[in-house]
């Protein structure tokens, strides 16, 4: 019954950080139980051009490291930001969220390629941090219960708690930058002088990803009318 109870409230999840938390997940199992090797995972832009291994570009994201605190702790940030973005400043906005996955995706991979940096869902964890806390900049976050701060103070104190663990902070560094390159791109420059905006989610994705807007200027037939009574 706790296993129904666990499934069943997952399912309320939305279905960006639904599907994206469950593929982390299942890709760490696979490696866990030698399904699949790190080596089959990472980003090598050789195998990728060369050798056509295109599935390198997203499951590079997707690895954190075999089970153990990093990972759990990644996944932790992964499952309550990306949903705090969703159910927030992207409620009913599936393509454009998508979107932003996409963008900071590619834009990592190609700054990626000058830190020789393998595995980047950590620099895409901080990337959703980070345009979470801009965008919430009143909230106080409570980090594990030892500091109390403003949101955008979070992504330096996970960047220091990299550095804590004697992790490299590139990847760090990586997802703030990103971060608020698609934050000024989106929140700020728009609303500049002579700004506009230049991140366009593209049509296909609203098509596929959202639901249809209602036209103001369609009338529905009398009979189609709330309260009407069929004859």
């Amino acid at each position: 019954m706790a296993w129904r109870g666990l499934a069943a409230e997952f399912l309320q999840v939305p279905a960006v950080t639904r599907a994206y938390t469950a593929a982390c997940v299942l890709t760490t199992a696979a490696v866990q139980l030698d399904l699949l090797s790190p080596f089959q995972l990472y980003f090598n832009p050789h195998l990728v051009f060369r050798k056509f291994q295109v599935w390198r570009l997203l499951t590079n994201f997707l690895f954190f490291g075999p089970l153990g605190f990093s990972f759990f702790f990644n996944m932790l940030f992964v499952f309550r930001y990306c949903r705090m973005l969703e159910e927030g400043s992207f409620r009913g906005r599936t393509a454009d969220f998508v979107f932003m996955f996409l963008f900071g995706g590619v834009l990592m991979i190609l700054l990626g390629l000058l830190g020789s940096l393998f595995f980047l869902g950590q620099a895409l964890t901080v990337m959703l941090v980070y345009v979470w806390s801009r965008r919430s900049p009143q909230v106080r976050v409570n980090f594990f219960g030892l500091l109390t701060f403003q949101a955008p103070f979070l992504p330096w104190a996970l960047l220091g708690f990299s550095m804590l663990l004697g992790n490299s902070i590139l990847v760090d560094l990586l997802g703030i930058a990103v971060g608020h390159i698609y934050y000024f791109l989106e929140d700020v420059f728009p609303h500049q002088p002579g700004g506009k905006r230049l991140l366009l989610t593209p049509g296909f994705l609203k098509l596929l990803l959202d639901a249809p807007e209602e036209d103001p200027n369609y009338l529905p037939l009398p009979e189609d009318q709330p309260g009407a009574q069929q004859q």
